[in-house]
């Protein structure tokens, strides 16, 4: 048997010569995965049994190639909810969260039922952010993919006793987020509509391995400009809510003046806003629809 601070310094090694900059706190939660404990309660002197090193050093040879961690664990936290991850979806990233507050903040000033839409829901962490954390709301989550939408589903069952807790729901829509008779029951009485789409121009090859290998196609590409999905999003966005209702939508941080300047010509929009990242970059654009138009 290894101690564990041995195997994390090893581990972290091989990970930081990988060019993972997070080496050390991957190394860990991979090691805390293994050991089916939490990464607080991994003890830097213990002895990691041999059935357990050989799988953690499996974990580590596979997120030297550039695996995403969420799908070695299986699992991504977000806010205050931990998503079940893994091939054909997207894994959420923290800089979402901030356009959640935001979608937190209009729904609590909201009383009685509140209702809300997430547009692109993906593995579901902004419907189910929104309706664990402000009590009485319903999200209607819509995804398009087959494969994200088994994960949405998931998701969202794994959820159901901290969502009765408070009273909310998450019903689940597969289709067409840009598809203006798909929720059109709801037209004018939704209280809050966010979406992350996929906003990459077709041409823009990203950075990280990670996403450029990992995540799916249908939810980084968004056309031409990166912006085809997004001018969907909004005119659906712009139909679902009510007047004054809030909507925030994430983008690219090369987009930080086109989202806005796009929403700003259609129409139909006050108070548009744009708002950094935790990086200080341009990451999402909130607008309240007209109350008068």
């Amino acid at each position: 048997m290894t101690q564990a601070v041995n195997l994390l310094h090893e581990a972290s090694e091989l990970l930081a010569h990988a060019g993972i900059d997070s080496a050390h706190v991957d190394a860990a939660l991979l090691l805390a995965s293994v050991m089916e404990v939490e990464r607080s309660a991994l003890s830097p002197f213990a002895d990691i049994p041999l059935a357990e090193e050989s799988a953690f050093r499996q974990l580590i040879s596979e997120r030297a190639k550039r695996i995403p961690l969420q799908h070695l664990t299986g699992e991504a936290h977000f806010r205050h909810i931990t998503l079940e991850v893994g091939a054909g979806v997207f894994v959420p990233r923290p800089e979402t969260e901030l356009l959640v507050e935001e979608g937190i903040a209009a729904l609590c000033q909201h009383h009685g039922v509140r209702v809300a839409v997430d547009l692109c829901a993906g593995s579901g962490a902004i419907a189910l952010s929104l309706a664990t954390e402000v009590p009485h709301t319903t999200v209607y989550a819509v995804e398009k993919s087959p494969d994200a939408f088994k994960w949405l589903t998931r998701n969202v069952e794994k959820h159901q006793v901290q969502l009765a807790s408070v009273s909310s729901q998450v019903h689940c829509i597969q289709g067409d987020a840009t598809e203006l008779s798909l929720l059109a029951n709801l037209d004018g009485s939704v209280d809050v509509v966010l979406s992350n789409p996929p906003y990459i121009p077709d041409e823009m090859i990203p950075r990280d391995p990670e996403a450029r290998d990992h995540d799916p196609a249908m939810a980084l590409f968004g056309g031409p400009d990166g912006l085809d999905v997004a001018r969907g999003v909004m005119h659906v966005a712009h139909q679902l809510l009510k007047p004054g209702g809030l909507f925030g939508m994430e983008h690219a941080d090369v987009q930080g003046q086109s989202v806005p300047a796009l929403m700003a010509e259609s129409g139909g929009w006050s108070m548009i806003e744009d708002h950094v990242d935790y990086n200080k970059l341009p990451r999402f654009t909130t607008a309240l629809r007209s109350v008068t138009e």
